[in-house]
């Protein structure tokens, strides 16, 4: 009978997807939610979501809420990392202080100067709920959704001895879209992915034996196709493999569409595609839609949704209670996996589940032109794990140095000056050795 702990299960839509991916899969039938969140209002609207969906699927399921996690996951057996810190009080100094120097972000949460400053508040609170879980439910699986996912992944497999695979849903929803450009069915679409996290690549794509990025680089001279992903075809046309992120979250990992205004112009389009401050300007609006959602249907003027969704904690946690193989993609640290990237870092795989746990897959190089743009990021993963780790201020300014983006528009002085302003203005919700 499983514990599934969410901790941050006050983010609404997210907790009730995982918890009603459990609740609908044959063969997890009874076990317990252990529901965490600072936030007791919003945990509570968990917690009944949850009684809601528990009676709405027929399943003998419990569950055990507290602001306290000490208090509710002992003896948890997997342990799933949602949290949020102190997002509402800098989403705007995240996009509008690199926006005064020129670093043009769409969503800025987990690369560039607002990803980086997102895990420097982030990490040490993670580390925190690694250390009460090896303590408490020290043979827990531990799952991460928080982003910056490769940070928050590297940072702990670095501090703690638990199993920690992140998880993300960029990969299969790529190759949805992908099928969908095509015109065929996705379950027949098969591809062999790999890369860090919103930076994997689809290096094979084939239906039905037949290479599909023939008929990709075909689709893309369309502009009713191009148009929905204009700026992840540009990438594929000239450097030969599609990217997993979307176009917009993804300009912002290379130096090439972001760095001038007329570059945005030309390559950006509205929302997800690559509208600057996108996140920045709606994420506020967009949490309380998530609450006022749950609230509906709590109320019963919404239906449950009650369709399976493509996450992958449930198929895992299916797969090692009920020893059915799966194939999941998972970051996890590179032990060779991906020979040409570095071996201290941690690479999205794909990964075979079963009662025994999680076997992350061998995968080979990466061709020397995707591999080249997953190098960088490696490196800044790596000055942020260390900066928390050691409490080394200057290695986290090095990583902002380091940035892609950042890089291609700003002075190592700029650089700098950016650094020291975001530091000053978000000190509150820092650790102490980021302030001077």
């Amino acid at each position: 009978m499983p514990k599934i702990s969410i901790i941050g299960a006050g983010s609404a839509v997210f907790a009730y997807e995982i918890m009603r991916d459990v609740l609908v899969t044959p063969g997890l039938d009874t076990g317990t939610f252990a529901l965490v969140d600072i936030d007791p209002q919003r945990l509570e609207l968990a917690h009944q979501i949850a009684e809601k969906l528990i009676a709405a699927t027929g399943r003998r399921w419990s569950i055990e809420a507290s602001t306290d996690r000490a208090q509710v996951i002992a003896g948890t057996d997997y342990l799933i990392n949602t949290i949020e810190v102190a997002g509402m009080a800098n989403v705007r100094h995240d996009f509008d202080i690199p926006m005064k120097y020129g670093v043009d972000q769409c969503i800025g949460d987990t690369i560039g100067p607002g990803g980086i400053f997102k895990a420097l508040r982030t990490l040490p609170a993670w580390l925190d709920i690694l250390y009460d879980t090896k303590r408490l439910a020290p043979k827990a699986l531990v799952m991460n959704y928080t982003n910056p996912m490769s940070l928050t992944c590297l940072t702990g497999v670095r501090a703690s001895s638990l199993p920690i695979v992140g998880l993300c849903h960029s990969i299969q929803n790529t190759a949805e879209q992908l099928a969908g450009y095509l015109g065929i069915p996705v379950e027949e679409l098969h591809y062999r992915a790999a890369g860090i996290n919103h930076l994997a690549w689809l290096v094979d794509l084939t239906y039905r034996g037949q290479d599909m990025y023939v008929w990709l680089r075909k689709a893309a001279k369309e502009p009713a196709i191009y148009e929905q992903d204009p700026i992840r075809f540009e990438m594929m046309l000239h450097l030969g493999a599609f990217v997993t992120e979307g176009s917009g979250h993804f300009s912002e990992y290379v130096p090439y569409f972001r760095k001038r205004p007329d570059l945005v112009k030309k390559y950006a389009r509205a929302e997800y595609l690559g509208e600057t401050g996108f996140y920045a300007n709606n994420w506020p609006q967009w949490r309380e839609e998530a609450a006022e959602e749950i609230r509906r249907m709590i109320t019963g003027e919404d239906e449950l949704d009650l369709e399976r969704g493509v996450e992958y904690a449930a198929d895992i946690i299916h797969a090692m209670e009920t020893d059915t193989p799966a194939i999941i993609y998972g970051n996890v640290p590179n032990t060779g996996l991906v020979t040409n990237l570095p071996q201290n870092g941690v690479v999205e795989v794909a990964c075979a589940v079963d009662r025994s746990g999680i076997r992350p897959t061998y995968f080979g190089a990466l061709p020397t032109q995707l591999a080249a743009l997953d190098l960088p990021h490696m490196a800044v993963h790596d000055l942020v794990a260390t900066a928390v780790l050691e409490g080394n201020r200057e290695a986290a300014f090095y990583a902002l140095m380091l940035d892609p983006l950042t890089a291609a528009v700003c002075s190592p002085e700029e650089i700098r000056q950016m650094f020291d302003e975001m530091a000053e203005v978000e000190a509150p919700y820092l650790p102490e050795w980021m302030r001077k």
